[in-house]
């Protein structure tokens, strides 16, 4: 099985943890850009970033993508959330916060196997928390975004949640096979086994 070295990056406003994903320790995925601090920090590593693959589109986990694209890194989501990106700026001008607007160089489905810089990705469609919401699984991980947290799950409250399809996408992620280690959206990391046995939102 492929191994990975992760490097979580908390990025952004709202401090949103992105991760550095990389295989040879000299190439790296960026998942989730929620400022230009993973960008950063991966310039100090010394890893050339091969591609941006965002979870979701909320302006706290996207906030360093126009900058990844004007360094010439591709950023990638979901067809599903491709209108909640373009909506993103303006409801951050709402609150305040600045976010320069820019488009998806590629988009994915579910069941795609995704791979950059030597680092395989299966895409799980999992929505609810937003409508394209995703995660990420190879090399024993497993990357959820704003879908499973250590001990909760994500907000449905939002424009787009939806309580009973977060429910079905907790589910599948509980019946995956096999043990990962969860790289959440924020918090603290967890594995699997323990938020399949302790989560209150698993059933």
């Amino acid at each position: 099985m492929d191994t990975f070295s992760v490097f979580c990056v908390p990025a952004g406003v709202l401090r949103a943890n992105s991760y550095l994903v990389t295989k040879d320790g000299k190439n790296a995925v960026l998942i989730d850009c929620g400022g230009e601090e993973p960008l950063q920090e991966a310039a100090r590593r010394g890893l050339r970033i091969a591609a941006v693959l965002l979870t979701h589109g909320h302006f706290d986990h996207i906030g360093g993508c126009a900058a990844a694209q004007r360094a010439g890194i591709p950023v990638c989501c979901a067809q599903a959330e491709v209108p909640l990106l373009a909506a993103q700026p303006a409801f951050a001008a709402q609150l305040g916060i600045p976010l320069p607007p820019f488009r998806a160089d590629k988009t994915f489905a579910e069941g795609e196997l995704l791979e950059y810089a030597g680092c395989p990705f299966r895409v799980l469609a999992t929505p609810g928390h937003t409508p394209g919401s995703v995660c990420f699984s190879g090399g024993g991980a497993l990357f959820t975004g704003d879908t499973l947290f250590a001990g909760s799950v994500g907000r449905t409250d939002l424009p787009g949640g939806s309580g009973a399809q977060l429910r079905q996408s907790l589910r599948r992620l509980f019946a995956l096979q096999g043990e990962y280690t969860l790289y959440t959206g924020h918090g603290e990391e967890s594995t699997l086994a323990y938020e399949r046995a302790h989560n209150p939102f698993a059933e």
